[in-house]
């Protein structure tokens, strides 16, 4: 079996789309030539063979955070493809079934059911949005399916707490980031301190771990300035913030939206340091809102820098994006995913030769401290959340992010 036939990538489409082929045509071309390494990983589009263990992983390939999605889908795939081509768990190829639900809650919901309905499919991987998987929650959608979801791409308490047993969390939450982040300011002696955030279950919950640690430490925001979710309409941001003087400003937004408002804060001459939570992209940010706006931008992280192989899960990591997608770059994002793949691929085994649903679910909460190699995750009955690391890091003077 070739390279191609050994990860399998299927893709849906919403409702009154365009046929598959012209709407592959178009992504390609608004997404440039990176997209292409990540369709290249998956093709030719084949059918799960009968002994396949079948994922499905749902993410925003198109929308306000298609480049993200495009390193989510990437970055697990480095992982499933290693391991198919080495022989597979327990003799049997992992096939990922991909959708793009373009960031829309509606379409994650409609996906999943979708998903779900498949008998052969054994867990779901990688989602992204707080408000989307929030949803798949309060419909009942994972517990009806039965089915784990491992490693979603966003931090928000409500999927967190209070607890559920379908979400396997592999990075700190938003409370934890908001937290660090605003250790860093007051220590720096800042005290008036603003968010600038998504109108969303995604903003709510970053503006209420920023609310919870000023309180903690007698202090109150200088200024809350929302945007609406899937635009990056922020100049009434801007001026909200730029009318509260503030000395520091806490993004909880996703990379147009961000890019947006650093462009027109610093160029509107808003002085303040910048932050903004993990679910950026640097480079994008660099790209949209310019180096010189995006320069000093502290962004807050969920996982160990992957620019350096100090760790073996990173050097494992750089060899398999070189191995399978040379003409993409290191990402935190690709990253997060490559260590939610690990981690799905270890219950995988632990589930033994036959898996289901139930297996997985118990593998998973029975994996206790499992090392990725130089990262530890930590699952059990009661706890769903395998890690609360977070550090910030600067996006520096040539705009590369440094520690």
């Amino acid at each position: 079996m070739s390279q191609h036939h050994e990860w399998t990538l299927r893709t849906t489409r919403a409702p009154n789309d365009s046929p598959p082929w012209s709407r592959l045509r178009r992504t390609v071309r608004h997404a440039g030539r990176a997209c292409l390494a990540v369709l290249a990983l998956a093709l030719p589009w084949l059918p799960a063979q009968a002994a396949d263990i079948v994922i499905g992983q749902i993410a925003p390939l198109s929308g306000v955070l298609a480049s993200t999605g495009k390193q989510m889908v990437l970055g697990g795939s480095l992982y499933f493809r290693h391991v198919n081509a080495t022989g597979g768990v327990h003799g049997q190829k992992i096939t990922v079934r991909v959708a793009d639900d373009g960031y829309r809650v509606d379409d994650t919901v409609r996906l999943t059911r979708e998903f779900l309905s498949n008998p052969d499919l054994v867990a779901l991987y990688g989602f992204a949005g707080t408000s989307n998987v929030g949803k798949l929650l309060s419909d009942g959608v994972l517990e009806q399916g039965g089915a784990a979801l491992v490693a979603p791409y966003t931090g928000g308490e409500p999927l967190r707490n209070p607890f559920n047993p379908w979400i396997f969390h592999v990075r700190a939450g938003y409370a934890d980031e908001a937290e660090h982040m605003v250790q860093q300011v007051t220590t720096l002696g800042m005290a008036r301190i603003a968010v600038m955030y998504q109108d969303d279950g995604f903003g709510k919950a970053g503006l209420e771990g920023v609310q919870k640690a000023l309180a903690k430490r007698g202090l109150e925001l200088s200024a809350a300035a929302p945007y609406d979710r899937n635009t990056d309409q922020v100049d009434g941001a801007v001026a909200k913030i730029m009318q509260s003087d503030a000395q520091a400003v806490i993004m909880i937004a996703v990379n147009k939206p961000a890019s947006a408002f650093i462009q027109r804060y610093r160029e509107a001459g808003g002085g303040a340091q910048l932050y903004n939570i993990s679910v950026v992209d640097p480079a994008e940010i660099v790209k949209l809102a310019g180096l010189k706006n995006a320069h000093g931008l502290g962004i807050s992280q969920v996982v160990p820098f992957p620019y350096l192989p100090n760790l073996p899960v990173v050097r494992e990591y750089q060899a398999l994006l070189k191995k399978y997608a040379p003409d993409e770059h290191v990402n935190y994002t690709s990253f997060e995913q490559f260590l939610g793949a690990k981690v799905l691929v270890e219950a995988l085994r632990r589930a033994g030769p036959a898996p289901t649903r139930a297996k997985v679910l118990k593998a998973l909460e029975t994996l206790g401290p499992y090392d990725l190699g130089g990262i530890t995750v930590n699952f059990s009955p009661s706890n769903r959340v395998g890690s609360r690391y977070v550090e910030v890091t600067v996006i520096g003077r040539s705009g590369r992010l440094m520690k």
